[in-house]
């Protein structure tokens, strides 16, 4: 039996989606004619970007604000969620787990503090979300995890955010066994080194730049457009026979 999502109204929540890959991932799905939950921490204005930037695209939208990684996060994320959903018939049929930090620092450097915030945004976040969301996601419902090259090529200097990166990896092939008798597929995005703010002025230096660029065998870095065409094709029913997976988004970096 082929599973496929209602025509009618199809509804995504975009975690993080008020910059970089976040805000990509929900203008490319509002294109497909999603209506977007847009999450975000703080920044509303750059939420309300994300909005236009998807009913442009033919979507419809609304926001969220939520900070993750805090206790009660995930209750102020969901009674936003839902609220949101009323609108639209209730249901949730994709999940993006986008939202995530970095964690500067070696196995000598890096501090309980830093190991806790980053398993706590970059793992348990979506761990509870995804338990909480299940109720909402009909059959043929989409989940696509966002991890990183980090947790396949070694990365030293950022050995927790690498970690929890890896975890991540492991928590979409878990669940993605337990739901695909519901026909819910659960993959998981790999990004390499995507030209958006996560960064900061990391690429400001034309010698930096050019070593970067030189990773990946097209010689440039990734855009966030790069990320958001494989997100929208795993949250398609074009997707329907690919779960468990771990699709490295990286132009060939470390190959």
């Amino acid at each position: 039996m082929v599973v496929t999502m209602t025509a009618a109204v199809r509804t995504a929540l975009v975690t993080g989606a008020s910059r970089g890959i976040g805000r990509a991932v929900a203008e490319r799905l509002g294109r497909n004619g999603f209506v977007v939950a847009v999450h975000f921490r703080e920044d509303a204005a750059a939420a309300k970007e994300t909005m236009s930037a998807v009913e442009a695209a033919g979507g419809q939208a609304f926001p969220i604000q939520a900070e993750l990684g805090v206790p009660g996060d995930i209750d102020t994320l969901f009674a936003g969620l839902t609220a949101g959903l009323a609108e639209y018939g209730g249901k949730l049929n994709v999940l993006v787990n986008n939202a995530g930090i970095g964690c500067k620092g070696g196995v000598d450097e890096i501090t309980p503090e830093q190991f806790d915030r980053v398993f706590a945004v970059n793992v348990k976040a979506p761990v509870f979300l995804v338990q909480r969301v299940l109720p909402l996601m009909p059959e043929g419902g989409r989940i696509v995890n966002v991890s990183s090259l980090a947790s396949r090529a070694a990365h030293p200097q950022i050995v927790g955010y690498a970690m929890s990166k890896g975890a991540l990896d492991v928590f979409g092939r878990s669940i993605a066994a337990q739901l695909g008798a519901r026909g819910i597929t659960v993959n998981t995005v790999a990004p390499g080194l995507i030209d958006t703010d996560f960064h900061g002025d990391r690429f400001a230096r034309p010698e930096v730049l050019a070593e970067a660029e030189a990773l990946s065998v097209f010689g440039r870095l990734g855009q966030a457009g790069d990320v958001a065409d494989v997100v929208a094709f795993l949250a398609s029913d074009e997707a329907r026979w690919l779960t468990g997976e771990r699709i490295e988004t990286a132009g060939g970096t470390r190959l």
